[in-house]
């Protein structure tokens, strides 16, 4: 976990990378209950005009939530927002680089705020998933 005291703007945040595969793809559709053919099917994806099956947004951000979680801890999950936009779908053997930067820090008033830009992108460098964290520091 990275430290309040260690933070400063610019810092990289530790990088994640994940392999998408279509037995996640399936697991997450089991425990999302989301079984929408476009994640399950081939054939039914390609008549809907794509190259194959696609990742649910949300295990993509899973796992950017992931990578914030690695760095920030219980801070996190107890203080952190997401403001993000899906970019282009992840599919079956996509390589996903997961990557945050912290753009801003705020102080006031006993507390600190911490603004990152994230990035998820794909092995081709093209972004699946961009956006911001916002995450709460007590100061006290």
């Amino acid at each position: 976990m990275i430290q309040l005291s260690e933070l400063r703007e610019g810092m990289e945040l530790p990088e994640l990378k994940k392999t998408v595969t279509q037995a996640k793809i399936n697991r997450y559709a089991e425990a999302s209950r989301d079984f929408n053919p476009i994640h399950l099917n081939e054939e039914f994806a390609r008549q809907a005009g794509l190259d194959g099956t696609i990742a649910h947004g949300m295990l993509i951000l899973a796992y950017l939530s992931e990578m914030m979680t690695n760095a920030f801890q219980q801070t996190w999950l107890t203080a952190g927002r997401l403001n993000v936009r899906f970019r282009t779908p992840a599919r079956p053997g996509d390589t996903i680089r997961i990557t945050g930067k912290i753009r801003r820090i705020e102080k006031n008033e006993g507390e600190t705020t911490i603004i990152c830009e994230l990035l998820c992108a794909n092995q081709n460098d093209e972004a699946v998933i961009t956006g911001e964290a916002r995450l709460k520091f007590n100061d006290n």
